[in-house]
Formats: structure tokens, sequence, C-alpha cells
């Protein structure tokens, strides 16, 4: 009788819960509510696992040339090492500092990359503020010019740049980039110039004209009111430029800039093969490294990389600092694409 009991009441329980569940499966309100949080959760479960393919096949060059930074060079004929080194060591990174002559180089290609950003800012928004409000009849003709110079590659005027430069006796030196550049003939100068330009052309004539009701002229006005209101644009000029001019190796080759006495790493990057054995020598490696692996056309390319991102190395620490200034420079000068 009690088992009875005990069953009838077990079932009469069951009954009532699958009626709740029963009549909660039912309730609109509720399908509602889940099927919005069905939604949200597929969208944000495709969305990051979009994001993170995007990102790890970006960032894929940059942490396998870490890794390959990171093993020793007997890894490079062990067929068994693909991702992970099976010996870690820093040595690579020290025949790449080596061949790269890293510190003086370094110094040298930042000092021609900061003086080329400053120059660069000055001509260019001297030359867009001109375009956009000094309006005489040639204007658009001498727009149109220097449109063209982005169209016309550099390989075009090389030849004349070349003799005009020897002319003055600049082969050899970098003030041929520097005049180069003070004079807006610099690397990629006509963006620059077309985006000072339209930046200037949205500014609000009031201001120019508050200033010349106070007395100023057109360079006081520039440099006081006008240039100060320009800050997004002389970021985004200023990076672009500073990063371009680290990168440039064309230049630095026409105009012979690096020498011993002044390396850049652009070139000594080019020249890393041909200095990988002197490199190995002077350190004293050959020995250690093995003539197997320093011939090993695998261990030249290996150095290389490791050199490229010694190279890239300031660039990336320095975008982690400025990133924010930059994407907020990016959008108020309207620079798409």
């Amino acid at each position: 009788m009690k088992t009875n009991e005990l069953v009838s009441k077990a079932k009469d329980r069951y009954e009532e819960q699958l009626q709740r569940v029963e009549s909660f499966l039912k309730d609109p309100k509720k399908n509602a509510k889940r099927k919005r949080v069905f939604q949200a959760f597929s969208s944000s479960f495709f969305r990051y696992a979009f994001l993170i393919g995007l990102s790890f096949v970006i960032l894929f060059p940059t942490i396998q040339q870490i890794l390959q930074a990171l093993r020793a060079p007997q890894d490079v004929n062990n067929p068994a090492v693909i991702w992970i080194p099976e010996i870690w060591s820093t040595l690579n990174i020290k025949l790449a500092i080596g061949v790269l002559d890293y510190k003086d180089a370094a110094l040298n290609t930042a000092f021609l990359s900061v003086v080329s950003m400053l120059l660069q800012i000055f001509a260019t928004s001297l030359a867009g503020y001109s375009f956009s409000r000094l309006k005489t009849k040639f204007s658009n003709i001498l727009f149109i010019l220097v449109i063209l110079t982005i169209v016309i590659p550099p390989q075009a005027l090389s030849l004349s740049q070349y003799l005009y430069f020897r002319n003055l006796n600049l082969i050899g030196t970098p003030w041929a980039i520097v005049l180069m550049n003070l004079l807006g003939m610099g690397i990629r100068s006509g963006i620059f110039i077309f985006i000072f330009r339209q930046f200037f052309a949205g500014l609000p004539k009031e201001l120019e004209e508050s200033a010349q009701i106070d007395g100023a002229g057109v360079f006081r006005t520039f440099f006081s009111v006008m240039l100060p209101n320009a800050r997004g644009a002389m970021v985004t000029v200023g990076l672009f430029s500073f990063v371009w001019a680290w990168n440039d190796a064309y230049y630095v080759k026409i105009f012979e800039v690096s020498t011993e006495k002044f390396p850049i790493l652009t070139m000594r990057l080019i020249n890393a093969a041909e200095n990988m054995k002197a490199q190995l020598f002077y350190e004293g490696m050959l020995d250690l490294v093995g003539q197997d692996v320093w011939e090993n056309p695998l261990f030249l390319a290996l150095i290389s990389n490791v050199s490229a991102l010694l190279m890239m190395l300031p660039l990336l620490i320095m975008y982690l600092f400025v990133q924010r200034l930059f994407v907020e420079s990016i959008e108020r000068t309207g620079i798409v694409g």
C-alpha cells in the first residue's frame, strides 16, 4: 500500500513538473527572451571567432619571426622544429645585432626619420595652406602638378635628382634627403600636401578673418592660428612620414647615404647576407655555429628575418604608445580606404 502511494505521489510530482516545463516553453515572452539571448550569444561567438582568426593571420609572420629568433642555429637543419624551438637561444639575435650594427644604425635611422618627419610637416603644411587659402589663377594648375607627383614613379625622377645633388656635392651625405624634404619633394610629399589642403579647406574662414582684423599677416596667421588647429593632420602626416623614412631603402641607396661612418638600417638589412660570414668571424663564432650551419642558405634567411624583426621593433613599440592618437587623427582628417 505504501509503495503504491509513493509511486502515485512521484507520478503526480512528475506530471506537475512536466506541466511547468510545458507552460514555460509555451510562454511567448520567455520564448522571445530566450531567442534574444541565443542571437546575442551567436553573434558574439562568431564575431570573436572571426576577430581572433583575423588577428592570428595578421600576427602570424611576427609570431613566426619571434620564434625563429629564439631558436638555436643548429635547429635550422632539424626538420622536426617547425614552431617551438627544441633549443632556446639568443644567439641569432646577437648575430643580427652585429650584422646590422644595430646601435649606430638605429640611432642614425631615427635621426634621419625625425628630421624628415619635421621637415615634411613644415613644407607640406605650408604648401597645403597655400593651395587651400591663397588662391591665384594658377593655383589649380599647380595643384594638379602636385597630384601628378603622386602618380609619377620615383624612378622617373631619380636620374635628374641624382645629377642635381651630385652638382651640389651632397651625394654620400644625408643632406640630400634633408633638402628634398625641406623643399616639399620628400617621400610621398604630394599625399601630405593633399591631406593638409583638404584639412585647411574644412576650417572656418572666420579664424583667418579674426586674425587679420588683429593685424596678423599670412605667416603669422598660418603659424599662430591655422597650424595649431591642424593637430589631426599633423599627427597623420608625422606618423606616415616617420614610418616611410624609417623603411626607406630607395633614396638611401640612390644618394649613397649609408656609409661605414653613417650606417642606415635598411641598407644594413639588404647587405645582411653579405656581412654574415664577416660577423661570425669577428664574433669568433664560426666554430661555435659550424660550417654546415653558416653555409646553409636557410641560416642566412633566418638571420635576415631576425634582422628585419629588430628593424621593425622600434616601430612596433612606438605604435603601442601612439595608436589611440593615430586612430583619432585618421578620423579627423577623413582618410578612408
